[in-house]
């Protein structure tokens, strides 16, 4: 039995207090205090951890200034304040040890576009991708781009001065920004935007705050020029931290403060709104994949890429390729940056064109494959080969390859993952490649193991080194490297910080600014925050004050998992893998990844919540000396005994009553995910949600006990052929409204779905039956068109139409089909952590199913989410002892058949299971290819989670969000195409539909059979 956890940080009383004020001040934000939930903020994509007091969440600008105003009175002002986007920094630049400002939740609204102006105004919880596809309609975008663009926050990009690939055309986000909307500490709304030097002097004379601030500026900026223009680098990465250069114009008859907040990290106030300059859709595009035999090669050649009139150069090394191959997204691109035979593709340069005239990007690349094609055939400058298209589809894929570079260097084997902490230096682009041989040197010289990629055009390059910081030596290795790097970039003209911020590497500011142009720094942050309270120790401390800034030897996650042992952090590697990059907050409603945290827009109910749950209740429970592994065993080997059974009522019974353990808030988060694996594909870490929260609802359960609607759908395989003996009386109880509210108020359990009449054995009879001793006797001749169908619970049982439909489908096909007699798969009781009973389900079907393999004939199943786990849980939970059986599914079988050509045509629009998808990324195209063969038009739509899910949907607990799912990316395909010409992929997806629209849609399969 687990033990009950209390975790050792308790909230300070003066937060409790400043909670309460607040709602009583009229705030009408979110207030988030659990440990769960300040732990969802106390990472991001960098290596170190800061607990948070509490996590704050306004939904309006008046949120921010009730908070800062309530902060200035005496009983609490010693409170601190980070302000905190989409939490994807890797230098820590949002982590605190007091109270988190989170806008991403609520305040995530475009506001207002002109587009004759060509701005657009934002709140600052808006999405970079989001912008961008509102934009899209109209002809523009929003230029900065940067890896995480699909979760990375407006605000986010506002006080990191985000850019990426394509700055040296389209600059970085502070040359967008025409004003900004800041609520400063003491509760005044500072409004900033570009304007005549005179006009930001009055404004000096103000008696408060923002005059204050323009006064410090103006004397900042001005009188130390000379200074700053000497410090400054050349480089078209200049984020410094508060950019001194750039407030004023040339002639100093322009002032914009903007330019100091843009880039500050959080540290001189709360950015709301921001109103942005757009750009106009180039009408041409092309990007040619250049190849090379070594990245120095790649590096090298830069220059005459970027000297060839591109708009961009993105470079990734070998590592990065090589990971990319073994992840979801190398479908999508595999045919782009197809190898070159008899040389190895070291590197590689993503060459972008991008024009209003055709004419002009035809000549361009016409020029530059021109001197290509020379330089390949004179064997110089390591070129091997190129590729290019014009199709934008394509090259988004390309460069969503790249954007996942960073999560991809995180799913390195190993304990030693490469990290973020010395990863985005700039130097000027002519030094690039000498410096980056010298950084090689260096990490070579430490025998580490790295990955580059990066923007080679603007001389920056992500490199990442491998370490494992759960080893205190190389941990003290990382501040070894961290003041080599800031040697090394100084050396060749350049900052360690070009594109993420200084964070934790804040300590290095001194000394780049200097004494004299720091202390011009810390006035302005004391002008802003005299008291230092917001984001403090980052970027500087204000002048005169005594307090520290936050440094590279910060404390780090590793602290904290170096006390998980060794054994249980290889078990639950999925979890304790998680390097916080963030792809799970996703904000794409037409992308399958994780649909809990879509809909609640909680980060704990992220894979990233999860997984950072899960360790930290790892962490906890050795800390309790409890032995999580051993548990688990006795788990699997045994039942409860009565003496248990009576622990569990108890601890029940005090949990109704309040009683606290942090397993309840991690038990909160994993009852909130769909198990639907999006993440096991789609996260570049691979981790697993649905594997470790079985884990964990098992252990959970041996402390609790379980619901009842548990049993009924961890028992519904056995349950569910017994019920088929009497569908008609099992359907009218199940119609009847006392026995729905019932099932409702005592179970939890909506909308229970309806048994099959008639049932599947009425609808084929012996037509299809299964004989062993036959199937053992079969001619050459029989046996090559015999088809074995597996049974699931779901099509068998409520949905027998369609295998009756699939049996006729293979015997119209000439097959000869047998049905398999039905035997439970086990994933119900997996997915509710009856783990001990799923091993033993899977065991028996695995003998099963073994023996039939021996027979060499397919095993075809119809549905994928059960299918699959013939695939994963069951190598999981089996070992070897799971044998070697294939079960496919009838689209992967029916790809590599003659099939016959459609009576008539026909479109239809293919709308596909979101576990399937991910699992199986060319699952669309597969039955495209297939309709195409028979003359049918197949059209697949990209659509997230229905909110079905198996069971999910029908727990009364998550019927809301089941309902919003649905409406979030399925409603207006279903609403457009219509039940009729739409084909859904999987069952819980047509039985969803079915429920919320009225009619059931077709599986591909029925339509093919139609049409044959």
């Amino acid at each position: 039995m687990i033990p009950k956890l209390t975790p050792e940080l308790a909230l300070d009383a003066g937060i409790v207090a400043f909670s309460k004020a607040l709602i009583a001040a009229g705030y009408t934000g979110d207030i988030e205090t659990s440990y769960a939930s300040r732990l969802a903020v106390a990472t991001d994509n960098s290596v170190y951890q800061a607990l948070p007091q509490a996590v704050l969440l306004p939904k309006t600008t008046d949120d921010l200034v009730i908070l800062t105003s309530l902060a200035q009175t005496s009983s609490f002002s010693h409170i601190k304040f980070s302000p905190r986007g989409g939490g994807t920094g890797t230098n820590g630049q949002s982590l605190t040890e007091h109270v988190v400002v989170d806008l991403s939740r609520h305040m995530n609204n475009i506001l207002e576009i002109n587009v004759e102006k060509r701005w657009v105004r934002v709140q600052a919880g808006v999405i970079k991708d989001q912008l961008n596809a509102f934009l899209k309609p109209y002809g523009f975008f929003f230029a900065p781009d940067l890896s995480t663009s699909n979760r990375a926050t407006i605000g986010g990009m506002v006080n990191t001065d985000a850019s990426g690939q394509g700055s040296l055309v389209y600059g970085k986000t502070s040359d967008h920004v025409l004003a900004l909307k800041t609520v400063l500490i003491d509760g005044n709304v500072l409004k900033t935007h570009k304007m005549a030097t005179f006009e930001a002097e009055h404004r000096a004379q103000m008696p408060n705050s923002v005059g204050r601030i323009y006064r410090q500026v103006l004397d900042s900026c001005r009188d130390f020029r000379p200074q700053i223009l000497a410090k400054f680098p050349r480089l078209n990465r200049f984020l410094t931290g508060y950019d001194l250069e750039h407030v004023f114009n040339d002639d100093l008859t322009e002032f914009d403060l903007s330019r100091i907040i843009t880039g500050s990290e959080g540290s001189l106030g709360f950015v709301v709104e921001a109103k942005l300059n757009i750009t106009p859709i180039a009408k041409y595009k092309c990007l040619v994949n250049v190849k090379y035999d070594s990245f120095a090669s790649a590096l090298r050649n830069a220059p005459f890429l970027v000297a060839a009139q591109a708009t961009s150069v993105e470079t990734v090394d070998s590592k990065v390729l090589n990971l990319a191959r073994g992840d979801i997204i190398w479908h999508q691109v595999k045919d782009l940056i197809t190898d070159v035979a008899g040389t190895e593709m070291q590197g590689l340069n993503m060459v972008e064109y991008n024009s209003e005239q055709q004419s002009d990007i035809e000549e361009k690349i016409a020029a530059l494959t021109a001197r290509l094609d020379n330089t390949i055939a004179d064997k110089t400058d390591g070129i091997i080969g190129y590729q290019l298209t014009y199709d934008t589809t394509a090259i988004g894929h390309i460069y969503a390859m790249r954007k996942k570079a960073v999560g991809l260097l995180g799913n390195t084997k190993g304990a030693q993952k490469p990290l973020a902490f010395a990863e985005d230096t700039a130097v000027p682009p002519e030094n690039l490649a000498d410096f980056i041989m010298e950084f090689r040197a260096l990490l070579d010289s430490h025998n580490l193991n790295y990955g580059m990629f990066g923007h080679v055009d603007a001389g920056v390059l992500h490199v990442r080194p491998a370490l494992d910081l759960c080893d205190p030596e190389q941990e003290k290795l990382l501040r070894s490297i961290s003041d080599q790097v800031v040697t090394l970039t100084a050396k060749y003209g350049g900052l360690m910080w070009g594109e993420h911020g200084k964070g934790y590497r804040s300590e290095y500011g001194p000394a780049f600014f200097g004494e004299e142009l720091f202390t011009e720094l810390r006035k302005i942050k004391a002008a802003f925050d005299p008291r230092n309270r917001v984001n403090p120790g980052k970027i500087c401390t204000p002048f005169n004050s005594a307090d520290k800034l936050v440094s590279v030897d910060g404390q780090k996650r590793a602290w904290f998992d170096r006390q998980i042992p060794v054994a249980v952090k290889d078990s639950f590697d999925s979890s304790l893998n998680c390097n916080g990059n963030g792809l799970c907050f996703n904000y794409e409603e037409s992308s399958p990844m994780c649909p809990s945290s879509k809909v609640t827009k909680d980060r704990r109910h992220s894979p990233k919540g999860r997984a950072g749950l899960m360790r930290e209740w790892l962490r906890l429970t050795e800390n309790a000396g409890y032995d999580v592994l051993a548990q688990e065993q006795v788990l699997q080997e045994n039942r409860s005994s009565f003496k248990e059974v009576w622990e569990k009522v108890k601890n029940t019974l005090a949990k109704s009553q309040g009683d606290a353990d942090f397993s309840h808030e991690v038990m909160e988060a994993m009852e909130g995910c769909l198990a639907c694996k999006a993440c096991a594909g789609q996260c570049p870490i691979k981790v697993d949600v649905p594997s470790f929260r079985a884990r964990f609802l098992q252990l959970y359960h041996s402390r609790y006990l379980r619901p009842a609607k548990d049993y009924i759908v961890g028992n519904i395989e056995r349950t569910a052929p017994l019920l088929a003996k009497a569908p008609r009386l099992v359907n009218f109880m199940l119609k009847r409204k006392f026995v729905a509210s019932m099932l409702e108020k005592s179970v939890g359990y909506v909308d229970t779905p309806l048994l099959s009449v008639p049932t599947l054995s009425q609808q084929v009879g012996k037509r299809y039956a299964f004989d062993l001793a036959a199937l053992q006797q079969l001619s050459a001749a029989q046996h090559e068109k015999t088809v074995l169908l597996v049974q699931d619970p779901f099509t068998s049982f409520y949905e027998a139409e369609l295998v009756a439909d699939a049996l006729s489908l293979l015997t119209k096909l000439g097959f000869n089909p047998i049905l398999l007699p039905f035997l439970p798969n086990g994933k119900p009781q997996h997915v509710k952590g009856f783990l001990r009973d799923f091993a033993r389900t899977a065991s028996t079907a695995a003998q099963f199913l073994n023996q039939l393999q021996a027979l060499d004939l397919p095993m075809l199943g119809l549905d994928a989410s059960l299918v699959l786990v013939y695939r994963d849980e069951y190598n999981k939970a089996l070992g070897s002892a799971r044998g070697d059986f294939n079960v496919q599914l009838l689209h992967e079988w029916l790809a590599g058949q003659t099939l016959p050509n459609a009576q008539q045509s026909a479109e239809y629009a293919l709308l596909a299971h979101c576990t399937e998808k991910t699992a199986l990324p060319a699952t669309e195209k597969t039955w495209q290819t297939i309709f195409s063969k028979v003359g049918l038009t197949l059209k697949p739509v990209s659509v997230g989670c229905c909110g079905m899910a198996g069971t999910y949907g029908h727990e009364a607990q998550n019927l809301e969000n089941s309902k919003a799912l649905f409406d979030m990316s399925w409603r207006k395909p279903v609403e457009q195409f219509g039940t009729e010409q739409i084909l859904v992929t999987g069952f819980s997806c047509r039985s969803q539909v079915k429920r919320l629209v009225g009619d059931k849609p077709l599986h591909p399969l029925q339509a093919l059979l139609a049409a044959l």
